[in-house]
């Protein structure tokens, strides 16, 4: 009777399989938020050797036989980049970047409407947010990888002064196939330091962004030219140099 009866009682307590389960993923869930936020709060002080989109860039051009070079990449630190090119990106890409906290919803919303009307297909992608992606993610579409992304962007603003934020988009973006951040764009195309930026090439290097292999910067055509008039006019309306006071 009492061996059955410690029987019984080991089997009450043994945890079972599912709540084990259970256990290690709450675990593992926690390991992965803490090991994020590290990873965030660092690269708040250190600067990024590369980002993941370099990393894949380099193995794209491993697996098709190139070993070397496919990544041109040297970082400068904000007050090393002319401040025409921190306001041509903004100008650019998000206006609202001093004001919101990761996220435009009103330029998503009205991607939205847009997109469910028929329209041409629009993003409404921030600066902080395109930051989370090209420096710890991938490319591509899937929900995973969006909701990712969200994560990373509410840790990068949590952790980050804006400053930062701009400070490394413009190191890690890219701005021609294999040419990633301001000095390698600047010393490409313009054969100077990204410091010397004056406001029409800073404009030009802002009009690829949207996708820095299909336009080119050396060879602008005429949608690159028209953008580049078109920033430079919202670099002055939005106070031009000015702006960055705000951050």
């Amino acid at each position: 009777m009492g061996a059955k009866r410690r029987k019984e009682t080991g089997t009450v307590r043994r945890p079972g399989l599912f709540r084990r389960l259970l256990r290690r993923l709450v675990l593992l869930g926690v390991f992965l938020v803490l090991a994020s936020v590290v990873q965030v709060l660092a690269l708040r002080f250190i600067d990024p050797p590369f980002s993941a989109f370099m990393l894949a860039r380099q193995l794209e051009a491993a697996s098709a036989g190139q070993w070397g070079g496919a990544v041109d990449y040297q970082w400068r630190d904000a007050r090393q980049i002319s401040p025409y090119l921190l306001v041509a990106v903004i100008a650019s890409e998000d206006q609202r970047f001093a004001e919101h906290r990761g996220f435009d919803l009103d330029a998503i919303r009205k991607a939205a409407e847009r997109n469910a009307s028929g329209g041409k297909l629009r993003g409404a992608s921030t600066i902080s947010q395109q930051t989370a992606k090209n420096l710890f993610l991938w490319s591509g579409r899937s929900w995973v990888r969006k909701g990712l992304e969200a994560w990373y962007t509410l840790l990068v603003e949590t952790l980050w002064p804006k400053q930062r934020i701009l400070e490394v988009y413009v190191n890690i973006a890219e701005f021609g196939d294999g040419v990633y951040g301001a000095q390698a764009a600047a010393h490409r195309y313009f054969g100077e330091d990204a410091a010397s930026l004056t406001p029409a090439e800073a404009a030009r290097l802002a009009a690829v962004l949207p996708s820095p292999r299909r336009y080119s910067v050396a060879n602008p055509g005429p949608y690159v030219q028209r953008r580049t008039g078109q920033i430079q006019r919202q670099m002055r309306q939005i106070g031009g140099t000015g702006y960055l006071e705000r951050l």
